[in-house]
Order: structure tokens, then C-alpha cells, then sequence
């Protein structure tokens, strides 16, 4: 493949990047008018927002396996027809039920996206690996920007207009992909086995992702019919089984190094996605929603600079060390928000941005310099663990941490608004029965109590950063430990596949 013939089908799989991410900022401010246009309850909103989670780590899993049988044009062709009928779908939708599964379809093409595009760049650029997908990865916060740049221009125009705009993307990477060759990925060029890509995983990597998978399909199932609900013991069974067949099929648990990075992509995914979802209601309380709008675009901004200059960075520090360094700015960036106030707030959501940027692009780029023999699976596995463990585990628990905080607050300062809004609790992952607010009863709220919970709310939510520190922390433990592995391997050094028996570091 020609070097200009790589650059086509680079910036093909970048703009197929941009549409995902700017479906997903859009959609994140059309949100309110679906809500207000079909009637959605805050259960319904929550369900459909969740909805486009989920799916993405099934796509990209299923594709992951799959992928080097059906070639990666297919999986694109797929993930096109499912963006497409996603948007038409939503445009036409007649209730909340539409709106659900369209915004399932789009999660599913989103997963396929990244199921083609991070292999393709691996192995067009197999010697710069950490280099070119933190570039790819620019066209995430760049269709953020670009998705929430969208919104405000547009201004009080309807939500299907707004929407409109999404084909707009979605058209331009499908014209590109189209007439693109794709290469063999460099794990079947140099014959290393099927098993051989499976025992990067092992049996303990299957269980991890499986269990997983499986409480990420119940809260699929569950949000339709509330008795398909699959019990946790029930998903530890069938994650075991799983995970037993992997481990006697490949005869291993899987690389340790491997298992390490898996183990640090949930609180990853929490550090760098959960706390943005968090972001607006602090930008909120001292701006307007249109200058939180702003701001959110000027961090998107920060990011897809910096990851498009990450090449010179990555080969200052090299992977695991520019890990190292984003996870201590990041713990500093959230420690810096938990305290800060007015503008101060955008010097502290600066610096958590120049924290962040690397972390989730760099980790793909360490898995695909370190496990060229694991192909697509082990790149997009450390994805779908992040994705997966964010929505099942790190988001609902730094929650319920909220809530907690603000449970207590408003029944011993303000017991009377308390009764009126509180919730019946609901069972979080490691925290048990947590009570929260009743969305629906705020609204009957007067004015003058609903700024009062606002009040409330607003040191819980700042307190929530403090808390999600220890994500970083933990994942900076663990980037550590690799550090000083290749430290005293002689430093940080790629792995070339020569073979379908051996990879070779130099």
C-alpha cells in the first residue's frame, strides 16, 4: 500500500471517528426536546441515554472476533447501513419506544466503527502505532466539538433539523470508505494463529469481559421488561463458563501485562467519560447553559490538538510514560475542580483536559505495540471493558456517591423539601441500597425550592470530583508497575511481529 493510498484510508476511518462522536455531542443537546416532544419521563430519558452505551461494547466485541473472516470493508458497509437507519429512525419517530432502538442502532454502528478503524490504523502504521491512533483518536473530541458547535448555531431551530446535520458526517466517511482498498491485518500477514490471538486474552480476560458483557445485555433487556433482568450471580456463572472454556481452549489465563490494562480501562473510561457527563451541571451553576456550551467545545478543542501533535510526545516519553505523566496531571485536574469556583472552574477543567487527552488513545496504542498478536481483539477488548465497566460499575457508583452526599445534606438542613422529593432506594454495585431524588417530584418543586436543592447539590457534585480521584490514582499504580517492568527490561520497546510463532521487542 502507497503512502498516499494509507492516507486516504487513514482520514477515511478518522471522519468515520468524527461521526460517531458528533452524533453523540449532538445528541447531548437535543436530549431536552425529546424529552419535552414525546413526553419522556426521566426514567425513559435515562433509559435511552443508556441504551447508546451498551450496544457499542457488543458491536465491537462480536466484530472484533469476527473481523478478520469478513474484512474490514464489510464491518464499515454494516456500520454505514446501521447510521443511516439509525437517523431515519429517529427523524420519523412516533414515541419513546422508536427513539430507543434508534438510538440502539447508532451504538451499534458506533462499535463496528471502532471495531475496523483501530485494527486498519495498527497495521497501515505498524511503526508508529501509539502515534497514529492517538492521532485517529482526535476525531473523538473533534466531532464532540464540532456535534455541540452544531447545536448552538443552530440555536432555537428544531431538534430534526440539528439532527439533520448528522448524515452530513456519516455521508462524507462513507463516500471516503467506499472506494478504499483495506489491508490484511498484520496478525493474519504474519500467520499467527486464531488460538494464538485468543491466548492474549486467556481464560481470566474472557471471564472480565463476559461478565461484563452479560450485566451490560441485562440493563438492555431489564430497561423493556423488567423480568428479563439477569441476576449477578447468574452473570458470574455464565462469565465463569466462559472463562473456563477460554483458558482450556488457549491453555493460559491470558498475558498479565495484558490483565493489567484491562483491569485500569473501567476506572479510565469513569476518569475521562463519566466526568464529563458530570461537567455541565458544575459549568451550570456559574454559567449559562450556552457558556458551559462554549466551554465544553474549548475542551474538545484542547484535546484534538494536542492528540494531533502526540507523535512528538509519545516519542519523547514513549507510551507508558506519557500514561504515567496523564494520570498524575489528571488526579491534579480533578483535585483542582473538587475546590474551584467562577472562572476558575476553566483553568481547572484546562488542566483535567490536559490530563485526560492521552490516557484513552495511548492505552490503545500501548495494547497495540505490545500485543500485535492479539489483532483486533485485544485493541478493541480494552475499549469495551472501559465502555462497559463505566456504565455497569465506575458511573453508577460515583452516582450513588452523589447522591448519598446530597441524601444526607437535604434531610438534615432542609427536611421538608426532603420528604417532598426524595426516592424510594435503588441497589448500586458495591454500595447497596442508595436513595436519590425523584426527578419528577423536583418539578412540582416552587422555585424557591428548587434553588435551594440546587444549592445542595451543587457542593455534592463538586465533592464527586475529589471522589473519582481515586480512579487515576489507581490506574497511575498500575502504569507504574509497567514502567518499572520495562525499566528494568532495558526500556520501553514495541513489539514487531517477524512470525506466526514470535514477536520480537527491539
Amino acid at each position: 500500500m502507497t503512502d498516499t493510498e494509507k492516507k486516504k484510508l487513514f482520514w477515511a476511518c478518522f471522519i468515520a471517528l468524527v461521526a460517531t462522536s458528533f452524533v453523540f455531542g449532538l445528541r447531548a443537546n437535543i436530549i431536552g426536546d425529546w424529552q419535552k416532544d414525546f413526553g419522556l419521563s426521566e426514567a425513559d430519558k435515562g433509559t435511552i441515554l443508556g441504551v447508546g452505551l451498551w450496544p457499542f461494547a457488543i458491536s465491537i466485541i462480536v466484530f472484533s472476533l469476527i473481523i478478520d473472516y469478513i474484512g474490514y470493508k464489510t464491518a464499515a458497509y454494516f456500520a454505514m447501513g446501521c447510521h443511516v437507519a439509525s437517523l431515519l429512525l429517529t427523524l420519523f419517530a412516533d414515541g419513546a419506544t422508536a427513539l430507543y432502538w434508534s438510538v440502539f442502532l447508532i451504538a451499534i454502528a458506533n462499535g463496528t466503527v471502532e471495531a475496523f478503524i483501530n485494527p486498519v490504523v495498527a497495521t497501515i502504521y505498524n511503526k508508529e502505532k501509539a502515534k497514529w491512533l492517538n492521532i485517529l483518536h482526535a476525531g473523538w473530541p473533534a466531532g464532540l466539538a464540532l456535534g455541540a458547535l452544531t447545536a448552538i448555531l443552530l440555536g432555537e431551530a428544531s431538534w430534526q433539523l440539528k439532527y439533520v446535520m448528522c448524515f452530513i458526517p456519516v455521508v462524507i466517511y462513507a463516500v471516503m470508505i467506499i472506494p478504499r482498498k483495506f489491508p490484511v491485518n498484520e496478525r493474519v500477514e504474519a500467520n499467527v494463529s486464531y488460538r494464538e490471538m485468543l491466548s492474549q486474552v486467556g481464560g481470566i480476560g474472557f471471564f472480565i469481559i463476559t461478565w461484563l458483557l452479560v450485566l451490560g445485555t441485562s440493563q438492555i433487556l431489564s430497561s423493556l421488561n423488567p423480568d428479563l433482568v439477569v441476576s449477578g450471580t447468574v452473570a458470574l456463572i455464565i462469565a465463569a463458563v466462559a472463562g473456563a472454556a477460554a483458558w482450556i481452549y488457549t491453555k493460559t489465563p491470558g498475558h498479565w501485562m495484558f490483565l493489567l490494562v484491562l483491569l485500569t480501562m473501567g476506572p479510565l473510561a469513569t476518569t475521562e467519560l463519566g466526568t464529563d457527563s458530570w461537567m455541565p451541571d458544575l459549568l451550570q451553576a456559574d454559567f449559562t447553559a450556552a457558556q458551559a456550551g462554549w466551554i465544553f467545545i474549548y475542551i474538545s478543542t484542547i484535546m484534538t490538538i494536542l492528540r494531533f501533535y502526540a507523535g512528538p510526545i509519545v516519542h519523547k516519553f514513549s507510551a507508558i510514560g506519557l500514561l504515567v505523566i496523564s494520570a498524575i496531571i489528571a488526579i491534579i485536574g480533578l483535585l483542582f475542580l473538587s475546590k474551584a469556583a467562577g472562572m476558575v472552574i476553566i483553568v481547572a477543567a484546562t488542566v483535567y483536559a490536559l490530563g485526560k487527552t492521552f490516557l484513552w488513545s495511548t492505552t490503545l496504542g500501548l495494547v497495540a505495540e505490545q500485543f500485535p498478536k492479539g489483532g483486533a481483539l485485544t485493541l478493541n477488548g480494552v475499549s469495551a471493558v472501559g465502555v462497559l465497566g463505566m456504565g455497569i460499575l465506575g458511573a453508577p457508583i460515583m452516582g450513588g456517591l452523589q447522591d448519598r452526599g446530597i441524601d444526607r445534606d437535604l434531610s438534615a438542613n432542609h427536611p421538608a423539601i426532603y420528604e417532598k422529593v426524595v426516592s424510594e432506594p435503588r441497589e448500586l454495585p458495591f454500595l447497596g441500597a442508595t436513595p436519590g431524588i425523584d426527578a419528577d417530584k423536583v418539578q412540582e418543586l416552587s422555585d424557591e425550592e428548587k434553588q435551594t436543592l440546587q444549592e445542595v447539590k451543587y457542593p455534592n457534585k463538586k465533592a464527586a470530583f475529589l471522589q473519582v480521584a481515586v480512579l487515576p490514582t489507581f490506574m497511575l499504580i498500575c502504569y507504574l508497575i509497567l514502567f518499572f517492568y520495562f525499566r528494568s527490561k532495558g526500556g520501553y520497546k514495541p513489539v514487531e511481529l517477524l512470525d506466526g510463532e514470535s514477536g520480537n521487542a527491539h
